[in-house]
């Protein structure tokens, strides 16, 4: 599996992006890092607050407030997306549940907790991702190829304990991208699986209250790497090239 670490930057001004859980965390950095390249972005998140504050702060980003673990959220989003960027290019299914806080071994797991890790990054992904595959797919028919990136974790293959609902909610969303790919990579829409490695995050602050915050990666550095890697696939997309998927496991998220 290739790397993302040294990928070419490519040119992002003029890609419009949608990202999830926007305001804090790789989600942030990631709005931040789009926008700075002169991408035109749509974020969502659920706090109204968050969502204004970063729209204020940031140029050529869109706060859309939403939750994508709602069902009757979906639509609204996917249609405030594309309103405010007149069409999308690139979707970011950056939003996660770890399940259970603190951590529990999977027996100790409520199904509720279970649950919600399932809806939120899973269902949340499939369903926004299906809301907006049109508007994706009539990028890729204009030659501006479409890419679809979901936040993964190497949690989705290796067996952690007390990370059972987290891994198996990865591991579902992981599968569920690789087919995805392969029913549309010939249609130009590629989907990505890529974990940006451990970093430090309020989700793994949550996870791993003792983690030395130095030993950890700053989320800023993986948000340079995965923006690379995205302009690498869509430079890709339009040459007429078929990128394989990409699926980096350097650590749980």
């Amino acid at each position: 599996m290739r790397s993302i670490e040294g990928s070419s930057g490519g040119e992002l001004a003029g890609i419009r992006v949608a990202i999830t859980g926007g305001t804090y965390g790789l989600g942030l950095e990631l709005v931040r890092e789009f926008t700075g390249r002169g991408a035109e972005v749509a974020f969502v998140a659920r706090g109204r607050a968050g969502v204004e504050q970063i729209a204020r702060e940031t140029s050529r980003a869109h706060g859309i407030v939403g939750d994508v673990s709602k069902k009757d959220d979906i639509y609204p989003i996917a249609i405030q997306i594309v309103g405010a960027l007149g069409g999308l290019d690139v979707l970011i299914n950056n939003a996660s549940d770890l399940g259970p806080a603190p951590l529990a071994l999977l027996g100790d797991t409520d199904c509720e907790d279970l649950e919600r890790a399932l809806t939120v990054n899973v269902l949340g992904p499939f369903r926004l991702t299906k809301a907006l595959l049109g508007s994706l797919a009539a990028s890729a028919r204009q030659g501006r190829g479409a890419v679809i990136l979901n936040v993964s974790s190497d949690a989705a293959i290796n067996p952690y304990p007390r990370w059972g609902a987290y891994g198996a909610s990865k591991a579902a969303l992981r599968h569920m991208t690789n087919i995805w790919d392969a029913e549309l990579a010939g249609e130009g829409i590629r989907f990505l699986s890529i974990d940006p490695g451990d970093m430090d995050t309020p989700l793994h602050a949550v996870a791993v209250p003792d983690a030395d915050p130095s030993e950890l990666k700053r989320p800023a550095v993986s948000a340079r790497e995965l923006a690379d890697e995205i302009a690498s696939v869509l430079s890709e997309l339009r040459m007429g090239q078929k990128p394989t998927v990409d699926d980096c496991l350097k650590g749980a998220a």
